[in-house]
């Protein structure tokens, strides 16, 4: 019930605020043609003889008719995207969604690219999620056509990195509020809202609190990277968490109580996690074996759904910007397959790949693909994991040119699938997105506390 209350409510506030958002609209149409047609007014404010802005007008009347013609919306959609991609293949996915293929050189020599425009306020019935190779193990590989087939995928490419011996993706990972891994090396990530979405560093904020002392943790489901480091490992991790670092030791938490201490692997409970770490932090907590999780990310989006890790930045507040060194992404550089992902200033969402290690197309540098994520529109793109794992798949199909036929298998992917609650409120909830959120805002969001369970609130 609360379930549906919440939905309702929230179909209900939308409603409020289109019905204001387009009343504002109007009374500034239908004051600013008062005064332009009351010669006294006109007079009084000094500008009689000027000549009445049209276009403005025109503007203001076009947002009213975009907004309540789905129509005219998608016809704007498709004439924008011709004009963007003049020289392009492009094909209907469906209405709102762009597949365009184009070649681009690069000193005389080709890049092959591929791209998936979206338009939300067009396609309503869609959403964007990362997804798992298996929602219940981190340590697992498919093919994007193995982890997309139960989807109602209509697009996906290949997501964020990942060790390639075990699979577990490396950096950070949230899917419907959940957090799976955390973050490396405060690397640059994609923060997927309802209503549009941002890219900034992030860093993970969590701490175990109980018998009266309060730890630190480093980080969720990531390899060690130091023997100090306090790290969680949830049943996604696998069966057993690895072995106590060096004078360290692991807790096993169970609803909120630790029911075993070792130095050696711990069977992690479905209920729970295991906690491993210096021994000198974690021994405290058997005082009182009762621990609270809390976590939290900087920045602190607000009702963020999912969150995607990549690096390096591609554009940042609507300029090329590639901070590699910074993110310790040396080893990527030079001239390689590139998949990236990227948002434009009315919030359309864009996917990209470009092939690359062959004669017929010879990849990109950063660089490259950021000046051009730019010239399509992005105000915000990041870098994705590339080179071999390079791959889009669109309409039932691999689209693009990967390395190993079919691509290589992935730990993840970002895809654009159907959205049931989405198909059953087109209706009520048909309305344009926010405007986007840029890190200049993204600082001043409230506390978006993270979760390990599913089930948690």
């Amino acid at each position: 019930m609360d379930t549906i209350l919440s939905r309702q409510n929230s179909v209900f506030s939308t409603f409020a605020e289109k019905a204001v958002y387009l009343l504002a609209v109007a009374s500034v149409v239908c004051i600013q043609n008062f005064i332009w047609t009351n010669p006294i007014m006109a007079d009084d404010l000094k500008i009689a003889h000027h000549t009445q802005p049209a276009i403005e007008e025109i503007g203001l009347k076009e947002k009213i008719m975009l907004e309540f013609s789905p129509e005219l919306r998608k016809k704007k959609f498709d004439e924008n995207i011709k004009e963007k991609y003049p020289n392009a293949i492009i094909a209907d996915v469906q209405d709102g969604v762009k597949h365009i293929k184009l070649t681009k050189y690069y000193s005389g020599r080709p890049v092959r690219i591929n791209i998936v425009e979206v338009d939300f306020k067009v396609a309503s019935n869609l959403e964007v999620i990362p997804v798992l190779s298996n929602s219940e193990k981190l340590k697992t590989r498919r093919t994007i056509s193995n982890i997309v087939k139960d989807k109602n995928a209509i697009a996906a490419i290949n997501g964020t990195y990942f060790t390639f011996q075990s699979g577990v993706p490396l950096g950070t990972l949230m899917i419907d509020g959940k957090i799976y891994t955390g973050p490396v090396y405060d690397r640059v990530a994609m923060g997927i809202f309802d209503d549009g979405f941002d890219v900034a560093r992030v860093q993970l904020r969590a701490s175990l609190e109980g018998s009266g002392t309060k730890v630190k943790v480093d980080n969720i489901n990531q390899p060690r990277m130091l023997s100090t480091h306090v790290l969680i490992y949830t049943p996604e991790w696998g069966k057993y968490s690895p072995y106590a670092p060096k004078y360290g030791m692991g807790l096993r938490v169970a609803e909120g109580k630790i029911t075993k201490a070792s130095a050696n692997p711990l069977d992690i409970p479905q209920n729970g996690y295991v906690i491993s770490g210096p021994k000198k932090l974690l021994q405290p907590l058997l005082k009182d074996k009762d621990v609270k999780l809390d976590i939290k990310t900087t920045p602190e989006w607000k009702n963020v759904k999912h969150i995607i890790s990549g690096g390096p930045y591609l554009v940042k507040n609507g300029e090329v910007f590639v901070d590699m060194t910074a993110q310790k992404l040396g080893a990527i550089g030079g001239r390689n397959p590139r998949t990236a992902v990227g948002y434009t200033s009315d919030n359309n969402l864009i996917l990209l790949t470009a092939d690359g290690r062959e004669g017929s197309s010879i990849g990109m540098t950063l660089m490259e693909l950021a000046n051009f994520m730019k010239s399509i529109g992005c105000i915000g793109a990041i870098n994705l994991d590339g080179g071999g794992s390079t791959v889009m798949y669109v309409d039932g199909k691999v689209v693009n040119k990967p390395q190993t036929r079919g691509g290589i298998p992935l730990s993840n992917a970002l895809v654009i699938s159907e959205n049931y609650q989405g198909l059953a409120n087109i209706e009520e909830n048909n309305s344009l997105p926010s405007e986007p959120l840029s890190d200049d805002n993204s600082q001043a969001r409230k506390p978006k506390t993270g979760r390990l369970f599913k089930n948690d609130a």
